[in-house]
């Protein structure tokens, strides 16, 4: 009787635990890349999302390593592995949320080694301390002074008038190198249009030789500043982690700042954007001229008819 009593229960509890995972659920937290990035501090205190964190987390991701969810009770987090469910991801993975808090609604079901919630909805609550950082300098004017290969200063203050795109590198950054062809075709298909492409290398002046076998080997056509420091790249918005690009519009004011690689296409369509703005502030400023000059001359044919 004890037995069969026993075995009920535990036919009960599984059944329970059955009905549990089969329903909806909704679960509120942070999106990580892996287990191991989230545990390199004290998520307590340190708020995981800086620019270093999500370029790291790229490779995480197409790695495949599992994407989770932060969700936080207390000073205590628990972890959940994010998988597709009805929600249809806008990519071919997770990594377009890594850093950013979200709600997500779905089914749970137990792993040998964690938690998953299948997601059938989700929403952004709030973006990556990444993208909060960069937005706060869009719209201001920043100035950086290096010097070029030749020894000359070089300033970004004197590029005013240009649409700028500010490129930080360095010769030991890998991921550098695989950009540099793109920065290199946006230089040739923009520079008669008021576009330039500058490279601030984190190299410093010692290491000019290193430089410039990086600049042929990899075919750069645009000027390269040397010794950028992670102070000059924090100023723009950027992490210490290299690449990051920023991009400046024709008032030299920050238009729009981008951590890791570039992507050609979305670098082309903010570009095109941005001179299309330009003609189109150009125009009006033409037309306010013409009216002006229209508006004078009326009133002096005016004055020149009155009898003395």
């Amino acid at each position: 009787m004890k037995r069969l009593l026993i075995g009920l229960l535990l036919c009960f509890a599984f059944a329970v635990q059955a009905a549990a995972q089969g329903a909806s659920v909704r679960l509120e937290g942070q999106v990580v890349c892996c287990a191991e990035c989230w545990a390199k501090a004290d998520r307590t205190k340190v708020e995981y999302g800086t620019p270093e964190d999500l370029l790291r987390a790229k490779s995480c991701v197409e790695s495949g390593d599992p994407t989770l969810i932060a969700v936080r009770a207390g000073d205590n987090f628990t972890l959940y592995q994010l998988e597709q469910g009805k929600f249809r991801l806008p990519g071919k993975n997770w990594y377009e949320f890594v850093g950013k808090r979200i709600a997500v609604t779905g089914t749970m079901r137990k792993k040998k080694e964690a938690s998953a919630i299948r997601v059938d909805g989700l929403e952004v609550l709030a973006v990556s301390q990444a993208e909060r950082e960069a937005a706060n300098v869009v719209g201001s004017e920043v100035n950086l002074t290096l010097k070029d290969l030749f020894g000359a200063v070089q300033s970004l203050s004197a590029l005013k008038g240009r649409i700028v795109v500010l490129n930080f590198w360095a010769t030991y950054c890998v991921p550098c190198r695989k950009e540099m062809p793109d920065l290199a075709a946006i230089q040739n298909e923009y520079a008669a249009l008021g576009v330039q492409v500058v490279g601030a290398s984190a190299d410093e002046a010692a290491d000019r030789a290193k430089v410039l076998q990086f600049i042929k080997e990899a075919k750069v056509n645009f000027p390269i500043w040397m010794g950028a420091t992670t102070a000059d790249m924090m100023r723009f918005g950027l992490g210490a982690a290299l690449p990051g690009t920023v991009i400046i519009d024709r008032s030299g004011r920050i238009a729009k700042v981008i951590s890791g690689i570039v992507n050609q296409a979305d670098l082309k369509k903010q570009i095109d954007a941005m001179l299309a703005t330009a003609e189109k502030t150009a125009a009006s400023e033409r037309k306010r001229e013409r009216e002006q000059t229209a508006s004078l001359k009326q009133k002096s044919g005016e004055a020149s008819s009155v009898p003395s």
